[in-house]
């Protein structure tokens, strides 16, 4: 994600969501105090990130002993399986699996692919 002339990088299997505010009310009207909002067990929020995935072994060589690397298998590209959530989705996610961080004046929040319960993908 480019912000300004940083740029945030993603790592593995990590989600990086804004949060969506939710309605503060309940159906009958009444203003829920802020402390009540953020005890929620389960958070929706907005991809705005992804990092690339699992990384696996590269089992295109069959290495005898890996202690031995050779040059080409050492070198070899790393290869992904990558995460389901993609930049745009919402997410409803365990809060107690994630990192609340701030950058820039803005609330995010990391979390691995493990912690979200559900993606909402618009066709």
């Amino acid at each position: 994600m480019q912000i300004g002339t940083k740029q945030l990088l993603v790592i593995g299997d990590r989600i990086l969501v804004k949060p969506i505010n939710k309605d503060e009310r309940t159906n009958v009207g009444l203003y829920l105090p802020q402390t009540v909002v953020e005890k929620e067990p389960v958070q929706v929020g907005v991809v705005v990130e992804t990092g690339p995935g699992l990384a696996i072994p590269n089992l295109q060589h069959e290495v005898s002993e890996p202690w031995k690397l050779s040059e080409q298998t050492s070198q070899a590209p790393v290869k992904y399986i990558p995460v389901q959530a993609d930049l745009g989705d919402q997410v409803f996610f365990l809060k107690k699996d994630s990192v609340e961080i701030h950058y820039m004046g803005e609330v995010y929040f990391v979390l691995p692919q493990s912690a979200i319960l559900l993606l909402v993908r618009e066709d």
